[in-house]
């Protein structure tokens, strides 16, 4: 009989959570395990149809903020209740406990709640810090297992004391790397694509467009390394509440004939093999699994320190700068890069492999989770 385990997301769209559930989806033997997903929109999903293809389920109800917690629990027992899951699997961060709360109730035997993120989206306010107190006891009396990407997203959610005592489980953000081998394309080629002039050099972005993941850091910079060298060119990749806003900014600045907005695309591997540096500056950062699919290209990577350490798979491709540094220093740390020599491919993929990224290393992890390894 397979085995259902249903996931509790905002959306399923190509951020950083979603593309690893699918990896770990794509990845598993379907046959003895299926995956179902509850959303927080109404719109169409970009894995949705995918999901659909591998003979998972999509129910979608208003989120938390909208519905209040009473209805916003009894409209999941609902879901809950109709069909039999094996396991819960909930990333909705810090509102996870409200649904763990669902599957308590609905008689559901597995609660997992699973951190994505190192930072609180509100204030340090005296009521901010007691509300998100509420949400980590009502996780931690409703889960009965917790996991999270990294050490510093286990202490934010779960706090020091669990993640010390080992009663949270670091499940690494494993990537498909069959993605990035083989990748022959003619740069040139890629270039004349996007209307880029041969000779160009390539700053690639891959991220939401939104607060966390600090575009407008990116045009400054982008502006000072223009007065240096106009064969600098920046690719935005990915969608958000905020792309209308940078687009604007960058029209502001002067530089929008340097920026190419990409959108949502399935393509990201193609299009990191010709990033010349990838720039993530992040406000703050749960994990960041497109950092190591920048590393499986070979691909330079300047980062903010927000982001985790554990994202160096050592392969001397990262950079971590202070966001208080001038743009000055962030804009010589982006030149330097341009000039690092990237890595032969097999030495990139025995580093992630032995780090624990690659999907291979981490599919049982995610499998002794809900009792089926």
């Amino acid at each position: 009989m397979v085995k259902r385990v249903l996931h509790i997301v905002s959306t399923m769209d190509r951020g950083g959570a979603e593309t690893l559930i699918m990896n770990i989806y794509r990845n598993i033997d379907r046959k003895k395990i299926q995956f179902n997903f509850i959303t927080h929109t109404p719109m169409k999903c970009d894995f949705e149809d995918e999901i659909i293809a591998l003979g998972g389920r999509i129910f979608k109800i208003p989120s938390l903020g909208q519905l209040g917690p009473f209805s916003y629990v009894r409209d999941l027992m609902k879901i809950m209740s109709a069909h039999s899951y094996e396991a819960v699997h909930i990333h909705t961060d810090f509102q996870g406990g409200f649904p763990a709360l669902a599957a308590k109730l609905s008689g559901i035997k597995i609660r997992i709640c699973h951190s994505h993120s190192n930072s609180w989206p509100r204030g340090n306010q005296f009521m901010d810090r007691t509300a998100l107190k509420i949400f980590q006891t009502l996780i931690k009396i409703s889960s009965t297992r917790f996991c999270s990407c990294s050490s510093e997203a286990a202490e934010f959610l779960f706090g020091k004391r669990s993640f010390e005592s080992s009663k949270v489980k670091i499940l690494n953000n494993g990537i498909d790397l069959t993605q990035f081998e083989n990748i022959q394309e003619n740069r040139n080629e890629i270039l004349r694509e996007l209307d880029i002039p041969v000779g160009a050099k390539i700053i690639g972005h891959v991220g939401r467009f939104s607060t966390s993941k600090n575009q407008t850091f990116i045009l400054k910079v982008l502006k000072k390394l223009l007065e240096k060298d106009k064969r600098v060119f920046a690719l935005l990749v990915g969608d958000g509440p905020l792309k209308q806003q940078i687009e604007e900014e960058a029209l502001k600045l002067g530089i929008v004939d340097h920026i190419r907005f990409l959108g949502v695309r399935s393509d990201i591997p193609r299009l990191m093999r010709h990033f010349d540096v990838f720039l993530f500056p992040s406000l703050f950062e749960g994990f960041g699994i497109v950092t190591i699919e920048a590393q499986s290209s070979g691909t330079p990577c300047i980062m903010s320190d927000m982001v985790p350490r554990s994202t160096d798979m050592g392969l001397g491709l990262v950079t971590y700068l202070s966001l208080d540094e001038s743009i000055d220093v962030w804009g010589n740390k982006l030149l330097d890069a341009f000039k690092v020599e990237r890595p032969n491919k097999q030495l990139v993929f025995e580093a992630i492999s032995k780090n624990g990224f690659s999907i291979k290393s981490t599919i049982n992890d995610w499998l002794e989770l809900y009792g089926a390894s």
